[in-house]
């Protein structure tokens, strides 16, 4: 048997399931904290939407999927270059950590790039919304009101930005 002709086979194979599903848990699963650097990470996702400089000197890099995807990744790189954490951020355990008072900038910090900015002028608020998946299949928002001085005033789950909940009349 020509094992060569099947490890293009598989190699041809694999790149059709990351063309047709997305790289992202392919790259995933190929980045390990430890071991995986910084230039893997870039390698493996592309550019990053932001990077946030650590008081220590390491980074975290910020993978944006808004608008339309349904997560947003916080991949946190130490002083050496070493990957030392990889994590979802659009889930309940980071949405508790948002607190009336914090600014825009420390909630991009923690959940990412929204998938829509709305400012309502009537009220001097505006509401940040992310696109999450709380369970298969049911899809939600996360919705951050911001006060006339960019501050918290609330936040809660909601129904999907644009999902039929939202969308009125007939």
């Amino acid at each position: 048997m020509n094992t060569g002709f099947f490890r293009w086979l598989g190699a041809v194979g694999l790149g059709a399931v990351l063309a047709l599903a997305g790289c992202d848990k392919v790259a995933m699963d190929s980045l390990k904290p430890g071991v995986s650097s910084e230039g893997d990470v870039i390698a493996a996702l592309g550019q990053p939407e932001r990077i946030w400089q650590e008081v220590d000197g390491g980074r975290t890099l910020e993978y944006n999927r808004q608008p339309y995807g349904i997560v947003n990744y916080m991949i946190r790189i130490a002083p050496s270059g070493t990957m030392t954490a990889l994590n979802q951020v659009l889930t309940p355990e980071y949405f508790a950590r948002i607190k009336p008072g914090m600014t825009q900038e420390q909630v991009r910090y923690i959940l990412g790039k929204p998938a829509q900015e709305t400012p309502y002028r009537l009220s001097r608020t505006v509401v940040w919304v992310w696109r999450f998946e709380q369970i298969p299949s049911l899809k939600k928002g996360f919705y951050v009101t911001f006060d006339q001085s960019g501050r918290v005033q609330s936040a809660a789950e909601g129904p999907e930005p644009d999902g039929p909940e939202l969308r009125g009349g007939r």
